[in-house]
């Protein structure tokens, strides 16, 4: 069938209804648009394991702190549109602002003590709005099940704890991180580099890699290790929010017993921010 767009709530629940009551599977990939070949990797693998796609383009207020990008935020609905049109999408939501949120709306979803850490320590609130439109559109979409990438880890556990402590009847599907040739995580924010910084944007990735190899060879001086990488991207001209070794389960400093670890990072490069992580299992 032809992509249908839908802006309002009762016209996405009567399409999905209709599905889900014809015994086909539902997977939903929220995004905020400029859509790339991470977010369109996303809709593959909803096609794979779902009978019908649903993708929603919203870019949310409440994720962006004062003095963030928000106004700034590439908005590309028109080519966005094309793309999913032509990897056969079921649907396209595109609510606006006053559909989500009502003047009155006082209603947030907070996810304890681990929206607090890492990304939650510079971007306070950033997880409570993330975590209260993925509430919400879920609660509209009612899929089968939700797909989100791996790029913003920390994202996916608040997620994750959120749909399990809250009862959703949605299965949660992390899929792993689209990469450029040289390592550089895809996402909608690169296009904020200007051509030198896109040359240095790839040592993040090469960090990460350093990193998990002193591990996986044994090496259990965990602050240590981020110190000395820390070190080596402030030289190349990075500024480093936080580059974490933590357990995979709960995002605490990593320690020898855990079964497995995520490097967790964040720098400025420019004027852009730009996140990445590296999981290891123990051998």
């Amino acid at each position: 069938m032809a992509l249908q767009v839908c802006k309002d709530i009762d016209s996405i629940r009567q399409w999905v209804a209709k599905w889900r009551s014809n015994g086909e599977a539902v997977g939903f990939v929220p995004t905020m648009g400029n859509l790339h070949a991470g977010h369109l990797h996303l809709v593959e693998q909803a096609q794979k394991r779902t009978d019908r796609v649903v993708v929603s383009i919203f870019v949310n207020p409440l994720q962006f702190g004062p003095g963030e990008d928000f106004n700034a935020y590439p908005r590309t609905v028109d080519e966005d549109r094309k793309k999913l049109e032509g990897f056969g999408v079921d649907l396209l939501f595109l609510p606006t602002n006053a559909g989500v949120f009502s003047n009155s709306a006082s209603t947030t979803v907070a996810v304890g003590d681990l929206s607090g850490r890492h990304c939650g320590r510079s971007r306070p609130g950033h997880f409570s709005g993330v975590a209260t439109i993925v509430c919400k559109l879920l609660n509209i979409v009612q899929p089968n099940q939700l797909f989100l990438g791996e790029k913003d880890f920390q994202q996916l556990l608040i997620v994750r704890k959120m749909i399990s402590e809250l009862n959703f009847p949605v299965q949660v599907k992390g899929i792993p991180t689209v990469r450029e040739n040289d390592g550089l995580a895809l996402s909608s924010r690169n296009s904020y580099l200007n051509a030198l910084e896109r040359q240095s944007a790839p040592l993040l990735y090469q960090s990460l890699c350093r990193a998990k190899e002193q591990i996986k060879n044994g090496r259990r001086d965990w602050a240590g290790i981020e110190k000395e990488q820390v070190e080596i991207l402030e030289k190349a001209g990075f500024n480093v929010d936080f580059f974490s070794i933590c357990s995979v389960d709960d995002l605490l400093p990593a320690a020898n017993d855990h079964a497995s670890w995520v490097i967790l990072a964040a720098v400025i490069l420019g004027q852009t921010r730009l996140i990445d992580n590296i999981q290891i299992m123990r051998s």
